[in-house]
């Protein structure tokens, strides 16, 4: 008996996500070939893996089975496959989560030379601030800007960004400037949706702290988070690293109560046995982002 490594693969994507339409989106194929790949190995082995209805797709126990050693087959013919390829034409997809900002100002770019070396490669890019789920969402790499609480993700922490405090003059005429963290009661600050709560992150000599406080405007990406704070309607906290491009939109306020350094790290989805293709867009992608990092990361 002979296992189809294309087969398994999709097999491992619907059950991961419990859906032939998102597997089948993501694999870049239509759902009815990812519906034929998983009854052709539900045929070679001669078992029923998945449950299917018009809701949900769930797995039987046999198909739990082989999802558990299915990561470990893959990686290994992964791995087998590399030990041949250096050489060869590089091909296939490789899907990218990043922020907005990176993605259009420095990655988009540069794709045209990536894209001329590696004219067969395939390259998938996830423009926004949400968190993705990296593994859940099918991603082989995503740039991380904070703290990294998704397991399975591995690679490289290339730096991280300096913090300040800073509102708009107008809010300052309308509300005063905040001299010290007792003033910040009578104060507003824009409220970042991946944040539970609208809070004011200070250092409290070698602890950080969070003080609750008062939003009128809420905001899911980092773009809109700047804009809300330069057109007044609160106390934001953004890298140092830009406030050079808000020419005077901006004032830095409460130098002495800054927020945490944020970690900056490019991750891929792969564990041990990373594909050709993701290694090289990963070492293209630290030589694009490495002269930004490079501004990121404190004197």
């Amino acid at each position: 008996m002979s296992i189809d490594l294309d087969s398994l693969k999709v097999f491992a994507r619907v059950a991961e996500l419990r859906s032939f339409t998102e597997a089948a989106r993501q694999l870049g194929m239509p759902k009815a070939r990812a519906s034929a790949r998983v009854r052709s190995l539900e045929s070679e082995l001669g078992t029923q893996l998945l449950l299917r209805s018009t809701r949900v797709v769930r797995l039987t126990p046999e198909g739990e089975l082989l999802l558990k050693r299915t990561p470990g087959f893959l990686a290994e013919a992964d791995e087998i496959g590399a030990l041949f390829q250096a050489g060869r034409v590089l091909r296939g997809r490789v899907r990218l989560a990043l922020p907005v900002v990176v993605a259009v100002k420095f990655v988009i770019p540069r794709l045209p030379e990536l894209l001329a070396r590696h004219p067969q490669l395939q390259v998938e890019i996830c423009a926004s601030d949400r968190i993705a789920a990296a593994l859940r969402e099918g991603f082989d790499l995503v740039l991380r800007i904070g703290a990294v609480a998704e397991a399975g993700l591995v690679g490289r922490r290339i730096g991280e960004s300096r913090m300040m405090n800073c509102a708009s003059p107008s809010y300052l005429r309308q509300y005063g400037t905040p001299r010290t963290l007792d003033a910040l009661r009578s104060h507003l600050v824009v409220h970042y949706a991946a944040d539970s709560v609208p809070n004011f992150e200070y250092l409290d000599g070698e602890t950080y702290r969070e003080l609750p406080m008062r939003s009128m405007v809420t905001v899911d990406n980092f773009e809109a988070y700047e804009a809300a704070g330069i057109a007044g309607l609160g106390i934001v906290q953004v890298p140092r690293h830009g406030v050079e491009r808000h020419d005077n939109t901006l004032v830095e306020i409460l130098p002495e109560f800054v927020a945490r350094p944020v970690p900056i790290a490019l991750l891929h989805t792969h564990g041990r046995s990373v594909p050709r293709r993701v290694r090289v867009v990963m070492s293209w992608l630290m030589g694009v982002l490495a002269p930004i990092v490079s501004e990121l990361v404190p004197r």
